[in-house]
């Protein structure tokens, strides 16, 4: 059974810089695909980015596209997320997430909803102060 475990937020300002990292346990991290999403008080979880298991693709939620960047070293078991020129809206828990599937190729499309995924971790909070 594969675990999660985000680190890396934070209290910053605007326009400031956060790299979340999610290290997964297991030997299977490599062959899927992984996600990050948030969740900002009083709303539903929502997508921010996605990377297939080879690192080849990715996919971002329009809201964070030109500033946030998804990337995996599988040889580390880890998936990062490097924001930048972050916003007071960028606020809220992300939470890693593992593909339901293995050696999924097409990052777009379902890779974009929760139920896409079987495994979480319990989140980091990041908070960007304005």
């Amino acid at each position: 059974q594969v675990q999660l475990v985000e680190s890396g937020g934070g209290l910053v300002q605007a326009g400031d810089s956060l790299r979340l990292s999610c290290e997964a346990s297991g030997r299977t991290f490599s062959s899927y695909a992984m996600g990050w999403f948030r969740q900002a008080p009083g709303k539903e979880r929502e997508f921010v980015a996605a990377i297939i298991w080879s690192g080849g693709s990715t996919a971002y939620a329009d809201s964070v596209k030109g500033r946030f960047t998804i990337s995996r070293d599988n040889a580390k078991n880890t998936v990062y997320l490097q924001m930048n020129s972050l916003k007071p809206e960028d606020t809220g828990g992300y939470y890693c997430a593992k593909d339901r599937y293995p050696l999924r190729t097409v990052v777009d499309g379902a890779l974009r909803f929760s139920h896409a995924y079987d495994t979480w971790g319990q989140g980091t909070q990041v908070t960007v102060s304005s």
